[in-house]
């Protein structure tokens, strides 16, 4: 059994940053009840991510874009596009401007 590299000396890997930055926390909790629900509903699947829990998914991060606790982005772009959305005006909420009030 190996453990490192020889010796036993810790592997020297080159930490990476994420892959979209950092982001503030919501330390005001502006977006927890949302995030509350989404957990809730990924332990009454049993873990499975499905369209209901993804939607919930959805809200939170609407939720963080709003309120600039994230950068805004496509839905698309997070994997988070429904075919509902697809058949309504087009717009499917796919992205947040950031210019709404709060």
């Amino acid at each position: 059994m190996s453990f490192g590299s020889p010796g036993g000396g810790a592997a020297n890997t080159k930490p990476t940053p994420p892959e979209r930055g950092s982001f503030p926390l919501d330390h005001d909790g502006e977006c927890k009840h949302l995030i509350q629900n989404y957990l809730k509903c990924l332990k009454l699947q049993r873990g499975v991510n499905d369209d209901e829990c993804r939607r919930l998914a959805k809200g939170y991060l609407a939720c963080r874009m709003d309120k600039n606790l994230m950068a805004p982005d496509d839905f698309k772009n997070l994997g988070l596009v429904f075919e509902k959305d697809k058949d309504g005006d087009g717009t499917g909420q796919g992205q947040t401007s950031g210019s709404s009030s709060s």
